[in-house]
């Protein structure tokens, strides 16, 4: 374990997990940082949306503080002048001033902290430089990325990251756990709605609830548009806060995963649905992209579909004990690879490869 550093993470926002997957990821890493030592501070900008929808104001772990402008921000130039790292997060409103602020003012490592890589990448492709910049990039010491594989390439050959390394999401193992509960529903699927991921399921949930009258099936989150045809055996729940994510994936017999179009294009982009579940002891059926299997193997830790026909045959013949099987071998992996404890010493890890870098050195 590293000496203890002061670490200053601004990010969309820790406060509230409302309509976003940020949250969490920042909850677990804020906290298993300073459980291994370090003094970490988290900066977020205060807007309407989270305003009145928080559901955990005051995070237990860490320094938390709001600002509600960019000239509000800028009074804490001492403390990022004082950290050894300091993270910029992806989606950060104004994101590329408040990058280009950090990278000029800070005199430690600097971090852009991608949790929507596919997205940032396709943004740039169009001009859309909403919370970075092309220019910015190489400001940064490093490139910490939801997506692994060869899009960290690109980011180090084409945006010019001097360092590009995989920060994936993770899950809580001590919060996300296997819970004798009365099962509710035969699938379901937890996310914001998004245009192209709604093609999938429909294809992977709603098609099969049709065709199965008689099992039961639920969809939680936010934005869905009220122009959806549910079936009459598809429950909807508007919104559920991470303290009752447990209870919902135990609630289950098997559980939906559904990955972004950009995220499928760009493969080996793990969601935090996808370890929270694991973590439960939930089997998981997921759409299919290239590197899932580096984070689980499929037929015996996760079923992969492309079809509802496929769906349909997990539901009907897979039995409870090969079901349960899985989903225990999917909790050992995330035990094993996928926690926020694990993401906390990966980040530690990475922080001083930077800090004794050649670049980093000439740098400073």
């Amino acid at each position: 374990m590293a000496d203890k550093m002061k670490i200053v993470i601004l990010g969309l926002s820790i406060t509230s997990s409302w309509g976003n997957g940020h949250a969490t990821t920042y909850r677990g890493l804020v906290r298993e940082l300073v459980a291994r030592g370090h003094e970490v501070s988290f900066l977020e900008r205060d807007v309407p949306w989270y305003a009145h929808n928080r559901d955990l104001p005051e995070p237990p772990y860490g320094t938390t503080r709001l600002y509600a402008s960019l000239d509000e921000l800028r009074s804490y130039a001492k403390e990022i002048q004082g950290a050894d790292c300091v993270i910029v997060g992806s989606y950060v409103p104004d994101g590329s001033e408040v990058g280009k602020w950090v990278t000029d003012t800070a005199a430690g490592v600097t971090a852009f902290y991608d949790i929507d890589t596919p997205v940032t990448l396709a943004k740039l492709e169009n001009g859309d430089h909403e919370y970075i910049s092309p220019a910015l990039i190489p400001e940064f010491d490093m490139y910490l990325s939801f997506t692994g594989g060869p899009t960290l390439d690109e980011i180090e050959q084409k945006y010019g990251a001097p360092v590009a390394r995989p920060l994936y999401c993770s899950a809580d193992p001590d919060i996300y756990v296997p819970q004798d509960t009365q099962v509710k529903w035969d699938l379901g699927y937890m996310g914001t709605y998004s245009e192209h991921r709604q093609p999938v399921l429909e294809r992977l949930l709603i098609e099969p609830a049709r065709r199965l009258p008689e099992m039961r099936f639920v969809v939680a989150g936010p934005q869905f548009p009220d122009s959806i045809d549910w079936p009459p055996n598809v429950e909807r729940i508007e919104h559920l806060p991470p303290s009752e994510h447990t209870a919902f994936y135990n609630s289950q017999r098997f559980t939906l995963n559904v990955t972004r179009q950009d995220m499928v294009r760009a493969g080996y982009s793990p969601s935090v649905r996808l370890f929270e579940a694991g973590a439960c002891g939930v089997p998981v059926i997921s759409d299919r992209w290239k590197g899932i299997d580096t984070f689980f193997t499929p037929g015996s830790e996760i079923m992969l579909a492309d079809s509802a026909d496929e769906v349909i045959a997990a539901l009907t013949s897979v039995a409870g004990a090969a079901a349960r099987a899985m989903g225990r071998a999917a909790r050992e992996r995330v035990l094993a690879e996928h926690t926020a404890a694990r993401r906390a010493a990966e980040l530690e890890n990475y922080i001083l490869a930077a800090r004794e870098s050649d670049a980093f050195s000439l740098a400073a």
